[in-house]
Formats: structure tokens, sequence, C-alpha cells
């Protein structure tokens, strides 16, 4: 039996391959392995069972330097996504053997149309579990308030867009106040997901001292939006109590993030911008009700006045008429009052020889004391100051006291001597 060495069996399977296989073929795989070296891309293809995770097939890719320093940015740049493992790709690839590094495929272009639609078909998979499970605009249908003053903010401390942000807030033109609150997140890369998870379960913790959450992102590779479209993070918001603006810089695509929160706007200063006009509209909504309350009160008044003024013009008529009413009233009460009277005189006539004595003994009583009456009031006339004053006397007072004996008075006293018609003031020497 002749021999073969296995670089000469390796050489046969070359050739063989390079006959049968001499046109390049588009080729569906996901990329399980990516690494760089010297500028080339070393890469690994597989493809899994569809009805689980199950490898079916595997195979070693190259992507040489010429290739690859054209294909990554321009696969990234049409994207969003950076060329990583992890994502499906259609690549137009030849098949070569290696005598000493055996099969691989060599990759000479890249359809980056294929990944979009699998990314996009990520996302739809992502909200119609959503939407199955009931919760998918739940964060949409929750009320803004009407002043949006306490703000949760979760961002990078160091992004530039977290500063843009807090400057555009700070230095409003209308000089409205804001309070916010950092929760530091990492917004690119692999820790995306949980961190934000992490900051949302601590602004739930104090839900109550919050009007609002603004999860921002300012600048940055679009490539890296990929941890914004994760369903955990999407359920998360989507349920989440307080509503959720999001604003992560990104203009063109909408990530699952923003499909789901209760506002979305492109950049972290539109954010701010956004905050700063529902103040504003606060604002005018409160000068509007002003205004409107003024011309209110001011209509009540006029309305009043006139109403007044009528009640007014008919005070004379309604009160002619109640003295018209007040005098009738009167004379058929006196009518009645001396009809009674007369019965209650003609019945005491009848009594009166039983009643005169007695009578007679009260008059003369009462004739007694008028006259003991006038005997007093003559002696309290007599004895008042006045009587004496006019009948030439005077009377001393010192300090608003009468002075009954001079021997107290002493040298340099002032005293007022008041008579008949006005006083006089004397300093005793």
């Amino acid at each position: 039996m002749e021999a073969i060495t296995l670089y000469e069996l390796n050489s046969l399977v070359k050739e063989t391959l390079e006959l049968s296989l001499p046109d390049t073929y588009w080729v569906q795989a996901e990329l399980s392995e990516v690494r760089v070296n010297n500028g080339h891309c070393y890469v690994e293809f597989v493809q899994k069972d569809c009805r689980g995770n199950g490898l079916v097939a595997k195979a070693r890719g190259n992507i040489w330097r010429n290739v690859y320093s054209i294909l990554k940015p321009t696969f990234e740049r049409a994207t969003g996504q950076l060329f990583t493992a992890g994502i499906k790709v259609l690549v137009e690839v030849n098949v070569t053997f290696h005598e000493l590094y055996g099969y691989a495929l060599n990759v000479l272009d890249i359809d980056p149309s294929y990944t979009l639609g699998d990314m996009a078909r990520k996302r739809q998979e992502i909200l119609r579990q959503l939407q199955e499970e009931g919760v998918l605009d739940l964060n949409k249908e929750l009320e803004m308030p009407l002043l949006l003053k306490r703000i949760a903010v979760i961002s990078s401390a160091t992004a530039a867009g977290y500063g843009d942000f807090s400057n555009q807030l700070a230095n409003n033109q209308v000089g409205f106040y804001f309070h916010t609150e950092l929760f530091p997140a990492i917004m690119q890369g692999d820790g995306v997901e949980q961190s934000i998870l992490q900051a949302l379960d601590s602004i739930y913790e104090r839900e109550s001292e919050f009007d609002v959450v603004v999860i921002i992102r300012g600048g940055g590779a679009t490539s890296d939006l990929t941890g914004f479209d994760t369903y955990p993070l999407a359920a998360a918001v989507a349920q989440f109590p307080l509503p959720i603006i999001t604003g992560i810089g990104h203009e063109r695509d909408d990530t699952v993030l923003d499909m789901v929160s209760h506002t979305r706007v492109k950049t972290p200063t539109a954010a701010a911008e956004y905050l700063i006009g529902r103040m504003q509209d606060a604002a005018d909504l409160l000068v509007d009700l002003s205004q409107r309350l003024n011309q209110g009160a001011a209509y009540l008044l006029t309305s009043h006045k006139e109403r007044l003024l009528r009640l007014q013009a008919r005070i004379p008529t309604h009160a002619m008429r109640r003295v018209a009413e007040g005098k009738l009233y009167l004379t058929n009460l006196r009518h009645h009052i001396l009809q009674g009277a007369i019965l209650q005189v003609e019945r005491q006539m009848q009594c009166l020889p039983k009643l005169q004595p007695l009578v007679l003994q009260a008059t003369a009583q009462i004739e007694k004391r008028r006259f003991q009456l006038k005997l007093m009031e003559q002696k309290v006339t007599d004895a008042s100051p006045d009587k004496l004053l006019a009948r030439g006397y005077s009377i001393t007072l010192k300090n608003g006291k009468v002075v009954k004996n001079a021997a107290k008075l002493q040298s340099g006293d002032e005293i007022v001597t008041r008579l008949k018609h006005g006083e006089t003031i004397s300093i005793v020497k």
C-alpha cells in the first residue's frame, strides 16, 4: 500500500475544493467570535438550531486588512451596530483550504441591510411580547404632571450630554427652578442594561420624591445603542410608575427604550428644553387663569353693582308700600286698642264706687310726695356752686382742689379763682 503525507493529503483537499467551489457565495451566519490582530480580523461563524441554541454548523473566517479597513466602518455606519460577536450577518465569501490552518471562509463583502433587518426583527419581537403582556403603553398612558420640578436623571456623570442638560436647565432664560438628582449609570457597552435597571430600582424606592425620570446619553457612537434594545430594560421602563423621558442622542432610529417611554426627544438638550417648555406652559396657564379670575371678578362686581342699582331704584316704592301697610296696621291696631280700652273703662266704671276711697287716698299721697320733691329740689339748687357764684361768691382751687384754709398755701403756689363769669390765676406771695 502506497502512503502519502498529511501535507500531500491537505494539498489534495485544497485542490479539490478550489476546483469544486470556484465561485463566491453569500452566506447567512452568526458571529460567535471576533478577534483583530495586526489589522486582520478573525471570526468564527456559527449556525444555531432554529428550535434551540444548539450548533448545527461552524466555520472559521478571515477578513484581511485591506477588506476589513473598509468593511467595518461601512457596516457600523449603516447599521449603527458594532461589528462584534452576537450579531447575524450576510457575508460574501470564497472557500479556502490551507495545508496548515485548514478550512476557512475568506470574507469579501457584507450586506448591512440583512443585519438591520435582523435587529429590527428583534425589536419587533420585544415589542410584540410587551404587547401580548399588556404593558407596552403603560408608561405612555401615565399623566405627565403639570409642574415638572423634581427630576431624577439617569446618565453618566461625566457625559457631556449630562452637562449640557444640567446647564440648559440651570440657565433657562425665564428663571425656572428645577431640582435634579443624578442616578449614575453606564450608557454604552455591555453594562448598559444592568446599570440602568439598578438606577431605576433606586428611583423606585423614592418614587414620591420625583415628578419624572429622564434617561439621557449625549454623543458617542451610534453603535452603542444595542444596550437599549433589550427586553428586561424595555419591560422595566414600560411598567415604571413615573413618566420617563428618553433623550439618548440618536436621531435616525428609535430604540426599544424610546418606543416604550412616555416621551422621546432627540438629545439631552432637547430633554431640557422639553422640561422648560412644560414649565412655561404651566406658567402661561397660571397667567391665563389669573386673567380669567380678574375678568370674572370684574364681571361679578359689575353684575352685583347693576343689581344693587336696580334694588336701590325699587327702595322708595317698596318703602312707601311698607309705610302705607304700617299705617294701615297701626290704624287698625289703634281702633282695636280704643275699643278694648272703652270696654275696660266701662268695666272699671262699674267698679268705681268701690274704688273711689282708695283713689282719693292715693291721690293725696301723690300730692304729698310731689311737694316734698319740690322742697328737696329747691335745697339742691340753692346749694349748687353756680348759685353761690351768681351771688358774688368765688371758689379758690389749687391743683384742681378747693382751698378751704389759707394757712395751707405757700409762697409761689399757683391758685385759680373761679367767678360766675370766668376765672383768674394768681401766685401766692
